[in-house]
């Protein structure tokens, strides 16, 4: 492993979270050089101490480890494919966020090439990196994650999933999934009681507290699922999960029920195929098999 701030690092996209990643190894002493498709974006981090490139092949030929914070898969290919040769003996380290499949299919690219790679996941908004509770997701090389481990500690709390290159990106999405739907979830409800003329804000202030006590149950639900037995006893059973109550109270106060509608299709899915006294756990069934 590496202690050293002699580390050549090269940061490529200077959006947002591109800068923050940049400045944080600026400020920890790493010389860095960085680059983005755009001009104008490099002058804070200049005047912090970084070097900026006048093109990509400069800020590749310029780094040990050339980070890639881009757009997209599209754009990373699109950025690397004619920098290949130069790269080839580097490390690369992807943060652009990916499908696993597109995490794989660049770490055989780089395979191919002769380029050490690193995926990962960024759990974390760019005002995050290199506070307490940021996250950041890898798999790939394990030499490389070994490595400059330092380095990546830098920015978040670093997680390795293996040598399986897609396991970050589909731990990042798996968690964003919940995410998303936690807070369509919420906005469903905030939209619920708009019109008894409850603020957002004083329906926030119910629902955080709440949600965050549901989380408990995680690990009872993950417990039964990976048990396999949904008869369990102590299951809030699926026909007492029923949302047609919370569908009919959406439509009364005229908003959409299209986020609760998706729930309860769920449920809905499993009662018709005689699961009702079974836990609501099963409801992972339908989204397991979405053709049953």
């Amino acid at each position: 492993m590496t202690s050293s701030n002699n580390v050549q690092v090269t940061v490529l996209g200077l959006g947002a979270m591109g800068s923050a990643l940049a400045a944080a190894l600026v400020q920890a002493g790493h010389p860095a050089t960085v680059w983005n498709r755009s001009p104008g974006k490099a002058g804070e981090l200049v005047a912090q101490g970084a070097r900026a490139a006048a093109t990509v092949g400069e800020a590749v030929k310029a780094g040990q480890v050339v980070i890639a914070c881009l757009l997209d898969h599209a754009s990373v290919h699109e950025v690397l494919d004619p920098l290949i040769d130069d790269l080839a003996g580097r490390t690369l380290i992807n943060v652009t966020t990916t499908t696993p499949a597109q995490a794989r299919e660049m770490a055989a690219w780089a395979a191919e090439a002769g380029i050490a790679y690193l995926d990962g996941g960024i759990m974390a908004i760019p005002h995050m990196i290199g506070q307490p509770g940021a996250s950041i997701l890898y798999s790939g090389s394990a030499d490389v994650f070994d490595e400059y481990k330092p380095l990546l500690d830098l920015w978040a709390t670093s997680t390795y999933f293996g040598e399986d290159a897609g396991l970050a990106s589909l731990y990042d999405l798996a968690l964003l999934s919940g995410m998303y739907v936690m807070w369509a979830g919420f906005l469903h409800g905030a939209a619920m009681v708009a019109p008894a003329g409850v603020t957002a804000s004083q329906f926030a202030t119910m629902a955080a507290p709440w949600l965050t006590a549901m989380t408990g149950g995680f690990q009872g639900l993950a417990a039964v699922i990976d048990g396999g037995d949904y008869t369990v006893e102590g299951q809030q059973s699926l026909e007492f999960s029923s949302l047609d109550d919370l569908v009919a109270a959406s439509a009364d106060q005229g908003i959409s029920t299209e986020v609760i509608a998706m729930v309860q299709g769920l449920i809905q899915r499993q009662l018709d195929a005689g699961h009702g006294k079974e836990g609501v756990a099963r409801m992972i069934e339908s989204i397991k098999h979405p053709g049953h």
